[in-house]
């Protein structure tokens, strides 16, 4: 029985392995990568607009925290 026990673990760890190894193919496929010609998905824009829009307000919240009269400054064009 030792025999068998240890056979029937090396075939599950190889199976496992060679599962994560496909699965880890599978989904480097799956990202889109920009076209060389710079079209893009609607989907695709969407994404990133939304994105955008994130770190934008992510960014606006520090300078809130940070510098709060950057609005004014900015507006003003004086630094």
């Amino acid at each position: 029985m030792g025999v068998l026990e240890f056979i029937t673990s090396i075939v599950a760890m190889v199976l496992g392995a060679v599962t994560i190894w496909i699965l880890i193919l599978r989904k480097g496929r799956r990202i889109e990568r920009a076209q060389p010609d710079g079209h893009y998905d609607m989907s695709e824009l969407s994404g990133m607009a939304e994105s955008m829009q994130e770190r934008i307000g992510v960014l606006e919240s520090i300078l809130d925290a940070e510098v709060p009269d950057w609005r004014q400054q900015n507006e003003s064009g004086t630094e």
